[in-house]
């Protein structure tokens, strides 16, 4: 029955084409990230190469122009990080950037936004810091006082925690249990134990174990053994393998968040158990892929109501891993059930290795995919899916600010219900950007397909905030719509 189930997917495979490849040509990139950085109410997109200036592409109603240049943003030297967010809360996202080590300048830039043109706010902030492998970076109130600090994972000293106090940065990374010495590429943050504030799940590279700090409110406690995803789904202290990146998402499609990680050694799904625990579901979902994996994102590609997922295997010792678009049916949780491969030839092809992105960036309502690739012929190039309007059409977006209306609340979890039910109603939850794509973080609304039959939706926002999980709700709200909720 599977196998049937499978060539009948096979003809519904997804369809997508490249936008403006003659504008997106260009390989040798590392990392991209969204944002709609001039409040004009579309997503644009920031793009990391090596060695080249980098690009900001603003977005005119689904066409893309370079502008990093009079933006203030084309830096030359090679990047491997870009995180926006909105340090200073005053409306619009600021862009945070990480170069390769350099002994003459920062490894990290912090660009504050002013009306669309950036500044460089490195020096006046605190954050420069002349040698480490920036890895990746996050934007989140860790600390529950309603602005946002800044995480950075680095590849070959330990971590940082900057706590932000009015616009200045200091590193309290030590003092609070983050400061992880071991060979950090991903992160995500996210509240796993329901407990009211964040926490980080950390991807480790060459041997090492990954990394699950729960946050104790002064302190911070690694429980990824007793959690059960301390390896991610690969072998043990095996110094070939590791975890490039760590995704958070409901897989399952039952309220609670679940782990992915890609690995350089077999993929790991662990579905979220409750009360702190995981259970490997890698082999049962037929995931277990041995390959070598740089990122991992998830969406739903065809507004059916589940996740798919995107991997990016990597460029190493000459060779490029295969990238896979593996689709989930809604049965796939179901006994015996699997995810499917059914990645289209027109991405097939793409020499995409490291970022990777998914957001609606044509304003149809469907979700379009932002891929990177490190080769000389790569590219960084946008796919737009090609979904039929009337299923794009069955979408809501759900952007969340804060009491301000400022957005400071990335690991919020957005929940969406038919309308008028409870849990048995469930469509999906979405967690709010902390940590995402290839050492990358957006700021833009999340998405949910809605499926057919569905006219109307309730939705839930809870943003974990000083150990409390206040849920708030718009109720009666119809497909096709971008709405902002509030927290407090």
């Amino acid at each position: 029955m599977l196998l049937i189930a499978a060539l009948l997917l096979q003809d519904a495979s997804p369809l997508f084409e490249p936008m403006q490849p003659d504008v997106m040509g260009a390989g040798s990139n590392f990392t991209n990230a969204f944002a709609d950085y001039d409040s004009d109410g579309d997503l644009d997109l920031f793009v990391g190469f090596d060695g080249k200036p980098n690009r900001l592409y603003r977005n005119d109603k689904g066409t893309f122009t370079d502008v990093a240049a009079t933006a203030g943003v084309a830096d030359s030297r090679p990047t491997r990080a870009a995180a926006w967010g909105d340090f200073d809360a005053d409306g619009d996202p600021d862009l945070m950037v990480g170069f390769t080590p350099n002994k003459e300048a920062s490894v990290v830039k912090l660009y504050r936004n002013n009306a669309g043109v950036f500044a460089d706010a490195t020096a006046d902030s605190g954050l420069g810091l002349t040698a480490g492998a920036v890895r990746q970076p996050a934007w989140i109130d860790f600390d529950s006082d309603g602005d946002l600090d800044l995480f950075i994972a680095f590849r070959d000293r330990a971590n940082a925690m900057y706590r932000n106090d009015g616009g200045k940065f200091t590193d309290v990374a030590a003092s609070v249990g983050l400061n992880d010495a071991r060979r950090s590429v991903g992160a995500v943050w996210f509240d796993f134990d329901e407990d009211g504030d964040l926490d980080a799940a950390v991807a480790n590279m060459d041997g090492d174990a990954n990394g699950l700090f729960r946050n104790d409110g002064d302190k911070f406690t690694d429980v990824a053994e007793s959690a059960g995803v301390a390896w991610g789904g690969r072998a043990p202290k095996l110094a070939g393998n590791g975890t490039v990146r760590v995704c958070a998402a409901d897989v399952e499609n039952d309220g609670k968040i679940d782990l992915f990680a890609a690995n350089y050694g077999p993929l790991g799904l662990f579905s979220n158990l409750g009360k702190g625990k995981f259970e490997d579901q890698s082999a049962a979902m037929k995931i277990a892929i041995d390959s070598r994996y740089d990122a991992c994102a998830f969406a739903d590609v065809d507004h059916n109501g589940t996740l798919d997922l995107y991997v990016n295997g990597t460029v190493t010792g000459g060779a490029s891993w295969q990238d896979s678009l593996f689709m989930n049916t809604p049965s796939a949780f179901a006994p015996g059930a699997s995810f499917v491969d059914m990645t289209p030839p027109v991405i097939r092809k793409q020499q995409a290795d490291h970022g990777v992105q998914w957001a609606d960036v044509d304003g149809d309502g469907d979700l379009d995919l932002a891929l990177t690739g490190s080769r000389p012929d790569g590219t960084h190039v946008i796919m737009r899916n090609m979904l039929p309007a009337a299923d794009a059409a069955r979408h809501v977006h759900v952007r969340v600010v804060d009491a301000k209306g400022a957005a400071t609340r990335a690991g919020a979890e957005v929940r969406l219900f038919a309308v008028g039910s409870k849990i048995e109603g469930l469509i999906g939850t979405r967690l709010l950007d902390s940590g995402s794509g290839y050492d990358s973080q957006n700021d833009m609304p999340v998405h949910f397909g809605v499926p057919s039959g569905v006219p109307r939706v309730d939705v839930q926002v809870i943003a974990p905030f000083g150990g409390k999980r206040m849920a708030i709700w718009q109720r009666g709200v119809a497909p096709g719509r971008t709405i902002t909720v509030r927290t407090r």
